[in-house]
């Protein structure tokens, strides 16, 4: 999961999430915060006033603080006259969490009901799946992992978004550190991944059935009924109720009928029946047909 804390992507659905007054935020409410927000999203196009704000507010001041900047106006100025301050300040902002097999419980009931079901539905085509936030590109890598598992074939279409650019690199590398890999059984490991000196290197197999674009979440326009199986774990949780809810809407329009939504652990999608979802397990949703 990678997020403006995280910058999303992370993070395909109805256009960008809308904003009830189209002024600058620090205009209506004359806010230091705000004013600092406004001015990262001219030079970013990230909104962090979608995230909530006390944490985030928290941990800019502490990036400011360790600067030596007295406020975050002056935080702004540096930003603006300094590209690499401003890459820094990116880097820290966005929280990029991304392991192979992470959350194993989830990828059990994964391999064994959800993605049988949706192999077996999807006989004379490819069974496609969007990893939302992916960060470097663990969770793709892990899925096309258990998609040869189950389909030697490899009848799977895996995309990868993420807001930021440099970690859609990185996924497209497919490289990754023992740390990555501390959740992944050392068979499948050896089985989908070869030792590079001192990383994780993903086999051909695993590489022809992933791709990875830079995409933001509140942004990307919909693919509407385009994917069998959207995976955002984690991600939303940063974001205030108003855009995770607007969020899920637009995560479910891009399923087909029948597809998955599969969320972290500890989230929840509010109302999914309006949202035309049953809950199979607690962090998976099915779409009615």
């Amino acid at each position: 999961m990678s997020a403006t804390a995280p910058r999303t992507g992370r993070t395909s659905p109805p256009g960008e999430i809308s904003r009830p007054n189209p002024r600058p935020q620090a205009e209506r409410f004359g806010d230091e915060y705000v004013a600092f927000c406004d001015g990262v999203r001219s030079l970013t196009q990230i909104d962090l006033g979608q995230y909530k704000r006390g944490q985030m507010e928290r941990r800019i001041r502490t990036f400011a603080q360790r600067r030596g900047t007295p406020d975050l106006l002056a935080y702004l100025s540096a930003l603006r006259s300094d590209r690499a301050e401003l890459e820094g300040f990116l880097d820290r902002v966005t929280i990029n969490v991304s392991q192979l097999w992470r959350n194993p419980e989830q990828w059990r009931v994964l391999e064994r009901e959800v993605l049988p079901e949706l192999i077996a539905a999807a006989p004379l085509r490819r069974m496609r799946a969007w990893s939302a936030g992916c960060s470097y590109g663990a969770e793709a890598y892990t899925l096309a992992a258990l998609c040869r598992e189950l389909d030697g074939g490899g009848r799977a279409e895996i995309v990868g978004t993420d807001i930021d650019r440099r970690m859609v690199e990185r996924a497209e590398r497919g490289r990754f550190s023992d740390e990555d890999a501390r959740s992944a059984s050392r068979e499948l490991l050896e089985r989908w991944f070869t030792r590079e000196g001192e990383e994780w290197q993903a086999r051909r197999e695993l590489r022809s059935l992933v791709r990875f674009e830079v995409g933001d979440l509140l942004r990307m326009r919909p693919r509407r009924d385009a994917y069998d199986l959207v995976l955002c774990r984690n991600t939303v949780i940063y974001f205030t109720e108003e855009v995770r809810d607007a969020l899920h809407e637009r995560l479910v329009a891009s399923l087909r009928p029948g597809g998955y939504l599969v969320i972290g652990s500890t989230e929840r999608v509010s109302r999914p029946r309006e949202l035309g979802l049953d809950a199979t397990h607690p962090f998976t949703y099915r779409k009615s047909q």
